[in-house]
Formats: structure tokens, C-alpha cells, sequence
């Protein structure tokens, strides 16, 4: 197996005449080594399905190729996703047959779209949508139990935030009501071309083995989008737009509505969006 590096990025993107955009979150890795922890850190089984996200020139797709069953790259890019099963032909042919390219955008995934069904996704997430995008493809793809993504520094530490924190919020508590999260490591500037402005970090998560609730998760995801709206109010003040007997539902719920947002776990949460 080869993997690509700086020469091979910078070959690949001369030749399909591409500049990286903002617009798709484009921050090609070009470090061998970096891929190599990413896939370390995913924690993969030989039969693991594994949905990449934006495999760009295929950096990480090619370490990926040989620690699983099979790789379904979804490329929202066309001219990527053509040359993609070409370069995993030319630099490691044992392992092509694994590969599934599937031209489409992220969020408009669904289960009909996959040639198969994927068990974990592993990713370098465009940053301007990472945290829509896995709450997506967890809501759209049952079949995913675990997942290793790598996202905006910051958005890895909302991620994996728990209550009392103060940058714990939406992204959090979603996340929480699908997998148990964590942080998983950070990774530098250096190791993308273009380098983009701000550090990098490594989000694993784990499905819960049952849901948490069987409440609708559109009401209770209100619940909580409601709560973090003006996050300094309380409970009571937060939810009075969203409820008109507020104090009536807090009670039952079981919650102090004097609390704020940022300090009610997913259960928290959930009770309130039950009663």
C-alpha cells in the first residue's frame, strides 16, 4: 500500500486542475503519518463497512482500504469522485475491489443511495457543515455503530462536551442523545494543503446499544435547540416562547426551571420533551 504525500496531493489536484474552495470545506491531508493515527483511532474490525465522507484525492481512503471490509466514499465533487477509484487502482490495486465511490452531497444521504450499509464512519469532515452532517448520516443510517471524525478544534470540544461546561450546547446534547462521545486527539495545520487557520481534532463516538427514549426526535431536539436559544436565561424565561405552561411541564419533568441549558444532561432533556 502507498499513501499520498505532499508531491502526490499537489500532482493529483495539478492534474485535475482543481484549487481547493472554502465553499466545499476543501483541506486536502498530505501527511502520511496523520492518516495512520486517524485510522488507528477508529478502532476498526476486519469486517467494518466504512463511510468516508469528502475523500478529496483519497489520502485518507487509502489507509482506510486495508483495515476494512469495504470503503463507501460519498464525493459531492464530480471530478474528485472519478479519479478517486482510478488513484486506489494505481497505488494500491489489491485493495480496489473494497472501494464504492457514490457521487452525492452528505447531507442528502440516504440508506437507498449506498451500495452497502455502513457499520462506522471515519472522516475529514468539510468544517463548515461537520456537525449537520453527522447528525444526519446517524438519523438517515441506522447501521452505523461507531465513528471517528476529524472536525474544527473547536467544534471537536462542542462535540464531546458534557454539562457545567460552558461551550457544552446543541451540537452536544444531539450528538449525546444518538452516541456516547469523546475526544479522541487534536492535529495540526501543517498536515493539510492548503493549511486552513485553525487547529484540528478527533471526535470518536459510539451508538448507545438502545435509544435513549422513544420520544420523537424532532420534538425533542425543539426542545433543545429551544433552551440554548439565549443560553444565560433559565429554563423558565428559555422555554416560555416554546411552551405555554412552562412551569406546569418543568415540574412533571422534574427539572429546576431556576437551571439553564447548558447544565441539563440528554435525560434532562429528554423527560421534558416526554411530558
Amino acid at each position: 500500500m502507498s499513501l499520498l504525500g505532499p508531491a502526490e496531493v499537489r500532482r493529483l489536484a495539478a492534474e485535475l486542475d482543481i484549487r481547493p474552495t472554502k465553499k466545499l470545506g476543501q483541506n486536502f491531508v498530505h501527511d502520511p503519518n496523520t492518516v495512520r493515527k486517524i485510522v488507528a483511532a477508529a478502532g476498526l474490525a476486519e469486517d467494518d463497512v466504512v463511510l468516508e465522507v469528502g475523500p478529496g484525492l483519497g489520502s485518507l481512503t487509502l489507509a482506510l482500504l486495508p483495515s476494512a471490509s469495504q470503503v463507501v466514499a460519498v464525493e459531492i465533487d464530480p471530478p474528485l469522485a472519478r479519479r478517486l477509484p482510478r488513484t486506489v487502482a494505481e497505488m494500491d490495486p489489491e485493495n480496489a475491489s473494497k472501494l464504492h465511490v457514490v457521487l452525492r452531497d452528505a447531507m442528502k444521504v440516504t440508506q437507498e443511495d449506498l451500495p452497502v450499509q455502513p457499520t462506522a464512519i471515519v472522516a475529514n469532515l468539510p468544517y463548515n457543515v461537520a456537525v449537520p452532517v453527522v447528525l444526519h448520516l446517524l438519523a438517515e443510517l441506522p447501521s452505523l455503530r461507531k465513528g471517528l471524525v476529524m472536525v474544527q478544534a473547536e467544534v471537536a470540544d462542542r462535540m464531546a462536551a458534557k454539562p457545567g461546561s460552558k461551550i457544552y450546547g446543541v451540537p452536544s446534547v444531539k450528538l449525546a442523545w444518538y452516541a456516547e462521545a469523546k475526544k479522541a486527539g487534536a492535529i495540526g495545520k501543517n498536515v493539510f494543503w492548503p493549511a486552513p487557520n485553525v487547529d484540528s481534532g478527533l471526535v470518536w463516538f459510539q451508538r448507545h446499544e438502545k435509544p435513549l427514549s422513544t420520544v420523537d426526535r424532532k420534538k425533542l431536539f425543539a426542545v433543545v435547540d429551544a433552551a440554548f436559544a439565549q443560553r444565560r436565561k433559565t429554563l423558565r424565561a428559555a422555554l416560555r416562547g416554546h411552551t405555554a405552561n412552562v412551569d406546569e411541564v418543568l415540574a412533571k419533568a422534574g427539572v429546576d426551571p431556576q437551571l439553564r441549558g447548558e447544565q441539563l444532561t440528554v435525560i434532562d432533556f429528554i423527560r421534558i420533551a416526554e411530558v
